[in-house]
């Protein structure tokens, strides 16, 4: 079966957040901590496959990139809500398909639940020592690496990797909505979402995970405080600008402005 084309895609786009916009809170927030929790996957993922490779910088970032779309593969194939793909119920919103109100509770629920679900993995990741893996418990220090280096961007820095990645992961949102069958939607997800991630763009719920398991095994108080709440304000807001922005606006000009009145 062929693909959608973009305008169908649009459609579908709008069709789906109207449905999400409407869905039981119970069931969103289940949902939404699962999307959290795959999220978390992917990040520990790469984590442990980025540990002492001696592939070169742009290699190693690449394999772990790859390492990291499972979370989104598990989202999107498996079922779960997450804040940043989310973000695509603009369009509806833009549509007067749903309401402000409507949009805004979506997006709080699934971002507690998000919240919640990697919290809850980082739990476990600490409870089962995956940090000691690797010789001399390499797999820890690369999260400490990666943690401090996010704890130490610049607000502008952040904004603007925020922006770049959500464009991206819902440019990857919007393309498994283009495919027909699993394995076209886990192509639609294997290079925007590789490609944000090696590129070093910044993932809000992603970064739920990365900090908060740096911060727990950080005992000599490598990871800035401050650093990691600015990482994970700034980001969000750079996440939500991104999808808004970037893509939904952009898509609703092309393809649904002027078709809904109500």
């Amino acid at each position: 079966m062929e693909a959608r084309p973009p305008r169908e895609i649009a459609e579908q786009v709008e069709k789906v957040g109207v449905a999400k916009a409407r869905m039981d809170a119970l069931t969103l927030l289940v949902l939404a901590i699962l999307a959290g929790a795959f999220i978390s996957l992917g990040a520990l993922f790469f984590t442990v496959v980025i540990t002492e490779s001696k592939l070169g910088f742009g290699v190693t970032r690449l394999l772990g990139a790859l390492s990291f779309c499972l979370g989104l593969i598990l989202v999107v194939v498996g079922g779960a809500e997450l804040f940043t793909g989310n973000n695509l119920l603009a369009m509806a919103w833009a549509s007067r398909l749903i309401s402000t109100a409507e949009v805004l509770r979506n997006w709080a629920i699934v971002y507690v639940g998000n919240v919640l679900g990697c919290l809850g993995t980082v739990g476990f990741v600490v409870w089962g020592d995956i940090a000691s893996l690797g010789p001399e418990k390499a797999v820890g220090k690369t999260a400490l690496a990666i943690a401090q280096a996010k704890a130490n961007l610049g607000l502008s820095e952040c904004f603007a990797r925020g922006v770049m990645c959500n464009a991206l992961v819902c440019m990857a949102v919007w393309l498994t909505l283009g495919g027909r069958s699993v394995a076209d939607k886990i192509l639609a997800i294997l290079f925007p979402i590789s490609a944000f991630v090696a590129m070093g763009f910044e993932h809000s719920i992603a970064n739920w995970f990365f900090l908060p398991w740096a911060l727990a095994l950080d005992t000599e108080h490598r990871v800035p405080l401050t650093g990691a709440v600015s990482n994970l304000i700034i980001v969000t807001l750079g996440n939500i600008a991104g999808g808004t922005i970037l893509v939904a606006a952009v898509y609703w000009l092309a393809y649904l402005r002027g078709s809904r009145t109500s």
